[in-house]
């Protein structure tokens, strides 16, 4: 009866894991990098649009999280808001609730930055998402994808996007690809490259907000 009994309690921790498991796999978690150098600091409104639908898409379990894009970006400080929502529909919808509320605040407040630090914002997200360990990863970066470091900024080095989805968001056209087209399919192309070598699982540029919001997620 005893052996019985303990067969019945490792069967039953057994499934007990394997459901955890099977959470965290279909569970999302996605990180925002919002540019607020040069004329992006202006463009928060599309930003908060992007950052609204997330807020209405993602599920009770996922996990959301908002920072900027700056001078040096590789810091938990430029995390604006972040959360892992409640399994609760009720507690989850309160903390959506709350997060829009904190974007709310930092878009009026928000103020152009000298320099664009993508990179830094790339290896701070990986970081958070790979402590989510959810089965979905995205980095969301809302940029022109210009990188501009400041001197004593290193960042020329391997980075690790292992397992992660990347999606560039409204990659606005500097004045000088307007001259030169080259410079801005150059630009993209250079960035692909990058975290495909990183072992991004995926490179999207989605700069049609109105029509292809739904290109931002893993389709389930």
């Amino acid at each position: 009866m005893k052996g019985l009994l303990l067969v019945s309690l490792m069967l039953f921790s057994a499934l007990f894991v394997s459901a955890c498991g099977d959470s965290r796999m279909h569970s999302q978690a996605v990180y925002m990098l919002v540019d607020t150098s040069g004329s992006y600091a202006k463009q928060m409104n599309k930003a908060a649009k992007v950052i609204n639908y997330l807020l209405a898409t993602l599920n009770p379990g996922d996990s959301l999280a908002v920072a900027k894009v700056e001078t040096r970006s590789f810091t938990e400080k430029d995390i604006v808001a972040k959360v892992t929502f409640d399994k609760r529909p009720s507690q989850s919808i309160e903390q959506k609730r709350a997060f829009k509320a904190r974007i709310d605040a930092f878009a009026k407040a928000v103020h152009g930055s000298a320099y664009t630090d993508i990179t830094g914002g790339l290896i701070q997200a990986a970081e958070y998402l790979n402590e989510t360990r959810a089965g979905n990863k995205t980095i969301v970066i809302f940029s022109d994808m210009q990188e501009d470091l400041d001197k004593g900024t290193v960042r020329d080095f391997p980075i690790d996007l292992k397992g992660i989805r990347i999606v560039a968001l409204n990659v606005s056209k500097l004045g000088t690809d307007n001259a030169d087209p080259r410079l801005y399919i150059d630009r993209l192309a250079r960035w692909k490259a990058r975290v495909r070598k990183a072992g991004a699982t995926d490179w999207v540029v989605v700069n049609d907000l109105d029509n292809n919001m739904e290109s931002i997620l893993n389709t389930r």
